[in-house]
């Protein structure tokens, strides 16, 4: 094999903080390694320094010359002027630079030059390169390709910079955190591109079912140092539990010889001969073994949840819409004990509004929601990510309770819940501002949990959270005596977790689901299957006619093409603007009837050019 990326005795340290000595890897052509490590052990620093945005101590990091390199960071940044279209083109090669020639000319009056740019563009191969942009794009649902980035949020943010990673068709792609802000049709589509493709591929995500099903190769930082495992994830999760039983024995057996030896040390004399040297020497290494940490993570922390009565909630006859969006139409459920209940859906289908209506944040225009007198909810929302930077990790914890109750009359302090949870002792004495973003996201579900609640919502608590953490968060609710509702896009965790699904499919229409995510799936597939089955004798009919003949994009249909891209941005635009009206709640009653008219054929139109989009997408320019 090629290889791509040599690292070689690499170090790095913020002051006396060490998150790596001496380590070693490469990367070879058609490699595809996850690199995983507990949060704040250096995983997207050394991302970071490998792509050169990092500075490191020692050792030396050398790529293939001439190869392709593309990196999608954690939190990318885009000057906040340019259009989704230009930060997808954000990096400047030869064929960006002709679009933008082409773009220019569009834009001025007579269309200088359009002759000759349509040739070069032609030569080029500039309409693939654009198009491609524009359908990986609209498969992370970004259809709005002229909006500013200024406008956009986060998660769209890093959906387009995932979209300007691809389209460079790099030969080795870096990816820290792909799957974040990515609902799960977006995940399994990214999944089946890189599965598909012949990138080679160092990625961090937490999502296992990704790591699994895309990555053949694990790098783990552990201690400073860095392990191979050659298999996916399944394959390191064997193999990481024979390294830490063989560690843990081998401390067991050093630390039985360091009590010999540390009690010949006291009894020599300081004048020692050179075999006693030696053996002093052979004293230090041991030591060094035995003074390790025996890892504990998997130790399993019951605590003893708030008394939940056989009341939970009842939701008697529920209806909530926003003009002629529905989030929830005529929905009756009783909530039992001990339930473990998934929230899965698109974006926009009513997730969020649903958790509001229960925890009494949103009022429904019809029905009840009855609460039960003994209930005590602990909500983990994205929202709720918020310090006081000044403050002490212990203290941050210590303000809400000194001890939690794990029952049978056992205590657990607010240091050892937080050991608990990867905050060693030193960092819990650290201030709030020194934590990696994982690190806050671990303290913020800590100050959920140490409220005791007996009722559990969590809003997509797998973003940012290292694998090490979701394992502890997992056994934890796997164990927790009480209610808990879980909305989230990490496959694995939902199957870990919930008993069964709420499947939200937009207009109100809301499905229970009696089983896991993966068995929800395997469910969908076989129903869409029949589905297609059903409607094949049409299908065949179309596709006899498309696949005569293969022909090129007339200079009509590219301009066609062009066109209905403006308008499809333009009606999601003004879709966007009635949807937020009809939320504000500041709209008289003409304004509101002639609003909710509006949206379903503003939603019909892009629906309508959004397929002859596509259908022109389709043919060769």
């Amino acid at each position: 094999m090629v290889s791509y990326m040599q690292v070689d005795n690499l170090t790095k340290s913020f002051g006396d903080l060490v998150l790596f000595e001496n380590i070693s890897f490469g990367i070879a052509e058609g490699q595809r390694v996850g690199l995983i490590a507990k949060n704040g052990a250096g995983k997207t620093t050394l991302l970071n320094v490998i792509t050169g945005k990092d500075g490191y101590d020692s050792g030396s990091i050398v790529f293939r010359r001439d190869l392709r390199v593309a990196y999608l960071s954690q939190d990318p940044v885009y000057p906040e002027n340019l259009t989704v279209l230009e930060a997808c083109f954000y990096h400047g090669n030869s064929v960006v630079e002709l679009i933008k020639e082409y773009e220019h000319c569009m834009e001025t009056e007579g269309h200088p030059g359009l002759e000759e740019l349509l040739i070069r563009m032609e030569h080029e191969k500039a309409w693939d390169y654009e198009r491609k942009a524009k359908q990986i794009l609209s498969q992370l649902k970004i259809r709005d390709f002229n909006q500013r980035i200024k406008h956009l949020s986060g998660g769209q943010l890093k959906r387009i910079a995932l979209a300007n990673t691809l389209i460079t068709e790099p030969e080795f792609l870096i990816l820290d955190e792909p799957t974040n802000h990515l609902d799960l049709d977006m995940i399994e589509w990214l999944e089946g591109y890189l599965q598909r493709s012949n990138i080679s591929l160092l990625m961090v995500t937490h999502d296992r079912y990704f790591l699994d099903r895309v990555c053949s190769e694990i790098l783990e930082i552990d201690n400073r140092q860095i392990y191979h495992y050659k298999g996916n994830y399944s394959y390191y999760l064997e193999k990481r539990e024979e390294r830490m039983e063989a560690t843990n024995t081998e401390i067991v057996r050093a630390n039985n010889l360091y009590r010999t030896e540390l009690e010949w040390m006291r009894r020599m004399p300081q004048a020692r001969g050179h075999k006693a040297r030696y053996r002093e020497e052979a004293f230090y290494e041991l030591e060094k073994v035995a003074k390790q940490r025996v890892d504990n993570s998997n130790v399993k922390l019951e605590v003893k949840a708030s008394y939940i009565g056989s009341k939970i909630f009842e939701a008697d006859h529920l209806y909530k819409s926003f003009g002629d969006l529905k989030i929830v139409d005529d929905f009756s459920y009783i909530f039992s004990r001990f339930e473990k209940m998934g929230i899965v859906g698109n974006n926009g289908t009513g997730k969020s509004t649903f958790i509001k209506l229960l925890l009494g944040e949103v009022k429904p225009d019809r029905g009840t929601i009855d609460i039960g007198e003994t209930v005590r909810f602990g909500y983990y929302s994205q929202e709720g990510l918020q310090f006081d930077e000044q403050m002490k990790v212990i203290d941050v914890i210590q303000d809400i309770a000194e001890v939690i109750e794990l029952g049978n009359g056992k205590k657990l302090t607010a240091s050892q819940f937080l050991q608990h949870f990867l905050f060693a002792p030193e960092t819990q004495h650290s201030y709030v501002y020194k934590l990696s973003g994982g690190e806050r996201r671990r303290l913020y579900l800590c100050t959920v949990l140490m409220r005791n609640p007996n009722f559990l919502i969590l809003d997509e608590p797998t973003n940012d959270l290292d694998i090490v953490t979701l394992n502890i968060l997992e056994e934890y609710l796997q164990a927790f005596k009480g209610c808990v509702i879980v909305v989230s896009h990490d496959r694995y965790f939902m199957d870990k977790v919930v008993d069964h699904l709420l499947v939200f499919n937009g207009q109100g229409d809301i499905r229970d689901f009696p089983g896991n995510y993966t068995q929800y799936r395997d469910w969908k597939e076989v129903h869409e299957h029949q589905e297609k089955e059903a409607e094949k004798p049409q299908e065949e009919k179309t596709t006899r006619v498309r696949l005569n003949e293969k022909r090129k994009m007339s200079f009509k249909e590219k301009r066609e093409f062009e066109q209905l891209e403006k308008e499809i941005a333009t009606l999601e635009e003004e879709k966007n603007t009635i949807e937020e009206a009809l939320c504000s709640g500041t709209l008289l009653v003409d304004e509101l009837t002639e609003k909710s008219k509006r949206l379903p054929v503003v939603t019909d139109l892009i629906d309508e050019k959004t397929m002859r989009w596509l259908e022109l997408s389709e043919i060769e320019s």
